[in-house]
């Protein structure tokens, strides 16, 4: 193999290159079968290297800790200068009650530390929070992984499975590098959401699990799933779940015969076809099945052959979740976190924001400019807490198109349809009306009230709704 057959390619805005296909480390300690010996491990990671990969993807959370210590053996014989390598921390550990995910200051640095050690690295390329803690504000975490940028220990910042809210707040105290998902042509839940916002905010994406954890290379359709395996507790790969999954292999398996490679490569050729800024990280315990998901890269597809390779397998039709039970309430839906305890009710008074004078009825509205500005700082202050607006005559609200009626934040927030909302409050001098129409945060108010002990009222009970 050539090591110039794959093409390298900028990860995010912030620096970071990368081969276009990645290597995702976790399965040679385990969990889709049983670990592979220590010395084919580090074979698999060379070859990998040979071929022109120069990504590898592990995490604390892998063995735990026996895959970044594969990893680091690996690296010994390897360039250091030349891999990228990135792991994650945030996975905690299982118990009774399910998975332990932990976001603090001090986990952070731990974990960071524990890393380097056992990879027997100077840094880390790409640090990853591999679950959202969704107790602690992400500007917390945020924080102490901008101190360790800043110490050199970690070059560059990701998240893992976080909310389009999260991913925003994060990116705001330090730029996201990238987002680790799971994407691949039966899970395309993020396309909605997650995709154009880390394209507006020149966030890479690696996906994970690109060829549906083994599905279209053949597992579970043709191939047994060994007893050991973490997936005979899956969803998609059970009983008639799976039997009506089968479907989507032998339409894949007929279209890789018209592209004329494997079922395996034209999953990972969709995923690669996805954006220069999609950087894939399939994971093998066996070279031949590495040397076949490198061949990928060979594999060209235009708009209309991604179209037809999209309709084969249509998302909603796919059968179970992708997650298993244990791994649901982490998911990147409801990945969510508390807003910064120094903005909190009882620590920092809501700021108070006039429009007077921006305000004309419907039949006489204002220019596009003031409307911009005013959606701006809406959005800045609002990001950072609770808002409340002061203006006249608020009555209906719009929010990303859909519109109650009109009126002046029918106008503002349409302004900015992708502002970042959980609760949108609306507190009108007589009235209290409650909104809420995403499961991102933080919360927005909006207050006309007049001044004077009724306001006082009001924004209390304006308060005891948001907390409850």
């Amino acid at each position: 193999m050539e090591h110039s057959q794959i093409p390298r390619v900028k990860l995010g805005t912030q620096g970071l290159e990368v081969s276009k296909l990645g290597f995702g480390c976790m399965g040679l300690t385990g969990v889709y079968n049983a670990p592979v010996a220590e010395e084919d491990g580090v074979a698999v990671v060379r070859r990998a290297f040979e071929a022109g990969v120069t990504f590898f993807d592990t995490s604390d959370a892998y063995g735990p800790h026996t895959n970044e210590v594969l990893l680091g053996k690996a690296l010994k014989q390897l360039p250091r200068e030349k891999v990228q390598v990135a792991t994650k921390f945030g996975i905690a550990g299982f118990d009774a009650s399910g998975m332990l995910v932990k976001g603090t200051p001090d986990y952070v640095r731990a974990c960071c530390e524990a890393s380097l050690e056992r990879l027997d690295v100077d840094y880390i390329d790409l640090y990853y929070q591999h679950r959202i803690d969704q107790s602690v504000p992400i500007e917390e975490t945020m924080g102490e992984l901008k101190k360790l940028v800043e110490e050199g220990k970690v070059k560059f910042v990701g998240l893992s499975e976080a909310s389009a809210d999260t991913i925003r707040r994060a990116h705001a105290v330090h730029p996201i590098t990238a987002v680790q998902m799971e994407w691949s042509l039966w899970t395309r839940d993020i396309e909605e959401e997650i995709i154009p916002l880390c394209r507006e905010l020149g966030i890479g994406i690696v996906p994970y699990s690109p060829i549906g954890r083994g599905f279209f290379a053949g597992r579970a359709a043709v191939q047994s799933i060994p007893s050991e395996s973490w997936l005979t507790r899956h969803p998609r790969y059970n009983g008639e779940n799976l039997e009506k999954n089968k479907v989507f292999y032998t339409r894949i398996e007929e279209l890789a015969t018209k592209y004329g490679c494997s079922p395996a490569q034209l999953a990972l050729s969709w995923v690669l076809h996805q954006g220069d800024d999609v950087v894939p990280i399939p994971g093998t315990t066996k070279v031949k099945n590495l040397d076949d998901n490198i061949g990928a890269v060979k594999v060209k597809l235009s708009k209309e052959d991604q179209k037809e390779i999209s309709a084969a397998v249509p998302a909603g039709e796919v059968a179970g979740s992708r997650l298993i039970g244990v791994l649901e309430p982490y998911s990147w839906r409801v990945a969510n976190t508390p807003a910064p305890k120094s903005l909190s009710r009882t620590s920092a008074t809501p700021s108070i924001m006039g429009v007077e004078g921006l305000h004309r009825w419907p039949w006489c509205p204002f220019q596009e400019e003031p409307r911009e500005q005013l959606a701006d700082q809406f959005f800045l202050n609002g990001s950072r807490g609770i808002v409340l607006l002061h203006c006249p005559c608020i009555t209906h609200l719009e929010h990303r198109g859909m519109c109650v009626g009109p009126g002046t934040m029918a106008m503002m927030v349409s302004a900015r349809p992708g502002m970042p909302t959980k609760n949108i409050c609306a507190l009108h001098r007589w009235n209290l009306w409650f909104f809420s129409w995403t499961t991102t945060t933080p919360k927005f108010c909006c207050c006309n009230a007049m001044p004077g002990p009724k306001t006082l009222m009001q924004l209390k009970a304006m308060q005891c709704c948001i907390d409850n």
